[in-house]
């Protein structure tokens, strides 16, 4: 089982954009219930997740109108949500580093 740090920035988010609370739960719930060892086995469940360096992923939430960057352990199989937010937001990032 994932450990995924923290649930409350997510939920911090959805207050704010209510229309990414379901897709985010749903997000959360794949993630805590998956046991991903690899950045492949991560695409097996978000085909649409986009893989970077230093162990990142980038999901698309509620058809690409927000991103979520996580920055994966897959030997603890923790995950550390490093950014959420608008589509815009995420262009102003470098996705590799933050």
């Amino acid at each position: 089982m994932e450990r995924i740090f923290a649930k409350s920035t997510l939920r911090l988010f959805w207050e704010k954009h209510p229309d990414s609370e379901q897709y985010l739960k749903t997000w959360y719930d794949t993630a805590m219930n998956s046991e991903w060892r690899t950045p492949a086995d991560v695409k097996k469940s978000f085909a649409n997740a986009s893989v970077l360096k230093d162990s990142r992923i980038v999901f698309n939430i509620k058809g690409n109108a927000y991103r979520l960057i996580a920055k994966f352990n897959y030997e603890k199989q923790w995950i550390f949500i490093r950014f959420i937010g608008t589509h815009t937001d995420y262009d102003k990032i470098d996705a590799n580093k933050i």
